[in-house]
Protein backbone atom coordinates (compact mmCIF):
# COMPACT_ATOMS: atom_id res chain seq x y z
CA UNK A 1 0.00 0.00 0.00
CA UNK A 2 2.88 2.05 1.16
CA UNK A 3 4.33 1.89 -2.31
CA UNK A 4 1.64 2.60 -4.29
CA UNK A 5 0.54 5.88 -2.70
CA UNK A 6 2.20 7.78 -5.61
CA UNK A 7 4.72 10.23 -5.88
CA UNK A 8 5.11 11.57 -2.23
CA UNK A 9 7.09 7.93 -2.36
CA UNK A 10 9.00 7.60 -5.11
CA UNK A 11 12.16 8.23 -3.53
CA UNK A 12 11.07 5.56 -0.99
CA UNK A 13 9.77 3.32 -3.38
CA UNK A 14 13.15 1.06 -4.26
CA UNK A 15 13.16 0.82 -0.21
CA UNK A 16 9.69 -0.19 -0.08
CA UNK A 17 9.80 -3.16 -2.78
CA UNK A 18 13.03 -4.36 -1.57
CA UNK A 19 11.65 -4.94 1.77
CA UNK A 20 8.54 -6.67 0.18
CA UNK A 21 10.74 -8.82 -1.87
CA UNK A 22 11.94 -10.14 2.13
CA UNK A 23 8.74 -10.33 3.44
CA UNK A 24 8.52 -13.04 0.88
CA UNK A 25 11.77 -14.89 2.15
CA UNK A 26 10.46 -13.99 6.15
CA UNK A 27 7.51 -15.83 4.87
CA UNK A 28 9.44 -18.97 3.50
CA UNK A 29 11.86 -18.83 6.39
CA UNK A 30 8.71 -19.21 8.99
CA UNK A 31 6.92 -21.98 7.38
CA UNK A 32 9.57 -24.21 5.44
CA UNK A 33 10.12 -26.72 7.56
CA UNK A 34 14.12 -27.55 8.59
CA UNK A 35 15.35 -30.32 6.47
CA UNK A 36 18.33 -32.36 8.19
CA UNK A 37 18.17 -30.49 11.07
CA UNK A 38 19.18 -26.69 9.31
CA UNK A 39 16.63 -24.09 9.55
CA UNK A 40 15.91 -22.31 5.87
CA UNK A 41 17.84 -18.81 5.93
CA UNK A 42 16.30 -17.09 2.75
CA UNK A 43 17.20 -14.47 4.64
CA UNK A 44 19.85 -12.66 5.48
CA UNK A 45 22.15 -10.12 7.78
CA UNK A 46 22.98 -8.63 4.98
CA UNK A 47 19.16 -7.79 4.46
CA UNK A 48 18.68 -6.40 7.95
CA UNK A 49 21.93 -4.27 7.28
CA UNK A 50 20.15 -2.54 4.72
CA UNK A 51 17.56 -1.54 6.70
CA UNK A 52 19.87 0.22 8.82
CA UNK A 53 21.43 1.94 6.64
CA UNK A 54 18.18 3.24 5.15
CA UNK A 55 17.37 3.87 8.60
CA UNK A 56 20.56 5.90 9.28
CA UNK A 57 20.19 8.19 5.69
CA UNK A 58 16.78 9.24 6.68
CA UNK A 59 17.23 10.06 10.28
CA UNK A 60 20.38 12.13 9.25
CA UNK A 61 18.03 14.83 7.68
CA UNK A 62 15.44 14.80 10.58
CA UNK A 63 15.58 17.32 13.80
CA UNK A 64 16.12 14.60 16.93
CA UNK A 65 13.06 13.32 18.59
CA UNK A 66 11.85 15.55 21.67
CA UNK A 67 8.84 13.33 22.20
CA UNK A 68 6.63 10.92 21.77
CA UNK A 69 4.77 11.71 18.49
CA UNK A 70 0.82 10.33 17.32
CA UNK A 71 0.78 8.67 13.92
CA UNK A 72 -0.77 11.00 11.97
CA UNK A 73 0.81 14.11 9.57
CA UNK A 74 -0.17 13.93 6.11
CA UNK A 75 -2.15 10.67 4.66
CA UNK A 76 1.16 9.07 3.43
CA UNK A 77 2.81 9.32 6.74
CA UNK A 78 -0.28 7.72 8.45
CA UNK A 79 -0.10 4.96 6.23
CA UNK A 80 3.27 4.82 6.90
CA UNK A 81 2.57 4.45 10.53
CA UNK A 82 -0.06 2.05 10.19
CA UNK A 83 2.24 -0.18 8.42
CA UNK A 84 4.67 0.12 11.31
CA UNK A 85 2.09 -1.07 13.63
CA UNK A 86 1.30 -4.23 11.70
CA UNK A 87 5.10 -4.76 11.26
CA UNK A 88 5.26 -4.57 15.30
CA UNK A 89 2.34 -7.08 15.33
CA UNK A 90 4.16 -10.05 13.32
CA UNK A 91 7.56 -9.37 15.27
CA UNK A 92 4.92 -9.90 18.19
CA UNK A 93 3.96 -13.23 16.95
CA UNK A 94 7.18 -14.46 15.16
CA UNK A 95 8.62 -14.24 18.54
CA UNK A 96 5.74 -16.48 20.03
CA UNK A 97 5.93 -18.80 17.72
CA UNK A 98 10.07 -19.16 17.41
CA UNK A 99 10.14 -21.51 21.28
CA UNK A 100 7.59 -23.87 19.33
CA UNK A 101 9.67 -24.05 15.75
CA UNK A 102 13.10 -23.43 14.68
CA UNK A 103 13.08 -19.68 13.16
CA UNK A 104 15.29 -17.84 11.43
CA UNK A 105 16.73 -16.04 13.92
CA UNK A 106 17.15 -13.16 11.26
CA UNK A 107 13.30 -12.60 10.93
CA UNK A 108 12.88 -11.20 14.02
CA UNK A 109 15.51 -8.67 13.50
CA UNK A 110 14.62 -7.60 9.77
CA UNK A 111 10.89 -7.43 11.42
CA UNK A 112 12.40 -5.11 14.03
CA UNK A 113 14.15 -3.27 12.28
CA UNK A 114 11.22 -2.66 9.65
CA UNK A 115 8.91 -1.19 12.21
CA UNK A 116 12.03 1.33 12.72
CA UNK A 117 12.24 2.03 8.65
CA UNK A 118 8.43 2.71 8.76
CA UNK A 119 8.69 4.90 11.44
CA UNK A 120 11.84 7.32 10.31
CA UNK A 121 10.24 7.11 6.54
CA UNK A 122 7.01 8.69 8.15
CA UNK A 123 8.64 11.45 10.22
CA UNK A 124 10.41 12.14 6.64
CA UNK A 125 7.39 12.15 4.60
CA UNK A 126 5.96 14.56 7.08
CA UNK A 127 8.72 16.92 7.10
CA UNK A 128 9.53 16.54 3.43
CA UNK A 129 5.26 17.36 2.53
CA UNK A 130 4.78 19.68 5.53
CA UNK A 131 2.85 17.30 7.63
CA UNK A 132 3.01 17.67 11.50
CA UNK A 133 3.82 15.84 14.23
CA UNK A 134 1.56 16.30 17.34
CA UNK A 135 3.06 15.35 20.63
CA UNK A 136 1.83 12.77 22.77
CA UNK A 137 -0.27 14.69 25.66
CA UNK A 138 0.61 12.51 28.82
CA UNK A 139 -1.83 14.83 31.22
CA UNK A 140 -3.73 12.35 32.57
Amino acid sequence: MCAALGPQLQDARETLFFVQNRLFRAGYDISTMPQEGKVPTALQEDDTKRLEREIDKLQADLPPLQHFVLPGGCPVAAQLQYARTVARRAERRVVALAPELDVNPEVVRFINRLSDLLFVMARHVNQTLGGDEQPVDWLV
